[in-house]
């Protein structure tokens, strides 16, 4: 047995442990690349493995809720949904009122600056991205006037976000009164293991009773421009919304418990939500991430495409879908469903750019229609025969659908849902087809050795 034999052993031993005893369902191109390269660079790629390696907090299977499916039920994309996630243990569907979807940056900004003046008591602050621009100095400045009022405020920031958003210091913050907590900083984090697991979820709640949610990062890029700044003067696309209601309490309890495993680093136990009746509800919370057991959110979405029977319609800046999600897709423009997928002709990743061709090629030779839109599009958005409507903070992406924190609202009432379908009908009027081409040789080996990486981008 050579020393290098042995690391290799080692190295195996701790995947495969930590695979059972952790239930860590990995896509098998993530297995394979770990497996592999655990024997052939086992020195690297096993401490690596210790910081990257897992993407669940634990086996949280006591909280499960027991579900019986009454045979009276009637069989609607709603109810299969709340029933879904019941199993799954997510929030029940809650009433939410008063929604207003924010047509553009200026709306969106505006919303957020009247629920932070707003507030009474409480503002929490969730978000992956705080930058140091004009926008994030002004909401600085509004959470710094109202901490010396008095009202509680609360910020959350990835630890990795707060880096890309250029704002590394938030002491002018804490100085007012801001309590500021960073989300699994790296290199600073005592949680090992979870420097790879980001959180995207981007909400602002107050009193309670006022959610603020959708894909904007408080970034001037997310809003309205700046342009006091170069190649920063056009805002990108983005969908954000506010609501009133019960839903925006399970969001706040939502926030607590990201916030207690932020502060504490220990282990957290699922939230407590109050049940309300399935006849009453109008929204549900759809959390995903390390901190579910389940692949709630792409549980969601796969079930959904399967069972269509007329439109799905979705809005994305990447697409980087796993087998599964893709044929779920591919199978319904087969069956008839109208399948158009919306996405920027170039977004702000360009690896996601390279590795989405080859489904965008297998959707429309089904039949899909995609559509490419000359501006950066950032809104993250699904709407499903018109009986269902996904909106908040998740891309179609395995980053996303797999190792991210996010968070989106599942909409249930149908005027909301034809609001948000209208959005996004008004972005593909401005839209242009995609046609695909067959690629040669060398760009489809570029593009399985993406795709064979994505689970990580």
């Amino acid at each position: 047995m050579t020393f290098h034999g042995l690391i290799v052993m080692v190295g195996l031993a701790v995947y495969v442990a930590s695979s059972h005893t952790l239930h860590l369902r990995r896509h098998p191109s993530a297995a394979i690349a770990w497996v592999v390269s655990l024997i052939l660079l086992p020195y690297v790629v096993l401490p690596l493995y210790l910081v990257f390696g897992s993407r669940k907090l634990g086996n949280n299977r006591a909280a499960r809720h027991e579900l019986t499916v009454r045979a009276s039920c009637p069989d609607t994309l709603k109810s299969r949904t709340q029933q879904l996630a019941a199993i799954m243990a997510l929030p029940a569907a809650s009433s939410c009122h008063l929604l207003n979807i924010h047509e553009n940056g200026t709306q969106a900004l505006q919303a957020l600056r009247n629920m932070i003046e707003g507030a009474t008591r409480t503002i929490d602050l969730c978000t992956f991205i705080f930058a140091q621009d004009r926008l994030g100095e002004e909401i600085a400045d509004s959470l710094k006037r109202r901490a010396l009022a008095g009202i509680q405020v609360r910020l959350l920031v990835d630890g990795v976000g707060a880096y890309l958003g250029a704002r590394t210091d938030f002491t002018s913050l804490s100085q007012a009164g801001v309590e500021v907590v960073l989300f699994v900083p790296p290199f600073r984090s005592s949680l090992r293991g979870r420097t790879n697991l980001r959180n995207h979820r981007k909400m602002v709640v107050v009193d309670n009773g006022w959610l603020w949610c959708g894909g904007r990062n408080l970034a001037a890029d997310y809003f309205e421009g700046d342009a006091t700044s170069a190649g920063k003067g056009t805002p990108w696309i983005d969908l954000s919304f506010d609501l009133h209601g019960k839903l925006a309490l399970q969001a706040q309890q939502q926030f607590d418990q990201d916030w207690k495993f932020a502060t504490q680093g220990g282990r957290r136990e699922p939230p407590i939500f109050e049940d309300q009746p399935p006849e009453s509800a109008v929204g549900q919370l759809i959390v995903s991430g390390p901190d579910q057991m389940d692949d709630t959110l792409y549980t969601v979405l796969v079930s959904s495409f399967f069972n269509s029977r007329k439109s799905i319609l979705a809005v994305t800046p990447y697409f980087v879908p796993d087998p599964t999600l893709l044929m779920s897709l591919t199978l319904a423009a087969r069956r008839g469903v109208r399948v158009d997928l919306l996405l920027p002709k170039k977004s702000n990743h360009r690896l996601a750019d390279l590795a989405r061709h080859r489904a965008l090629r297998e959707l429309t030779s089904a039949g899909a229609r995609v559509w490419f839109l000359p501006d950066m599009i950032h809104a993250k958005a699904v709407v499903i025969d018109d009986e269902l409507a996904l909106v908040g903070t998740a891309n179609l992406d395995q980053r996303s659908l797999f190792l991210n924190y996010e968070m989106m609202v599942s909409f249930y009432e149908p005027a909301d849902i034809k609001r948000f379908s209208t959005w996004i009908e008004h972005q593909l009027s401005k839209a242009l087809p995609y046609h695909a081409r067959s690629p040669k040789i060398w760009r489809e080996i570029a593009e399985g050795l993406l795709l064979w990486l994505a689970f990580q981008l």
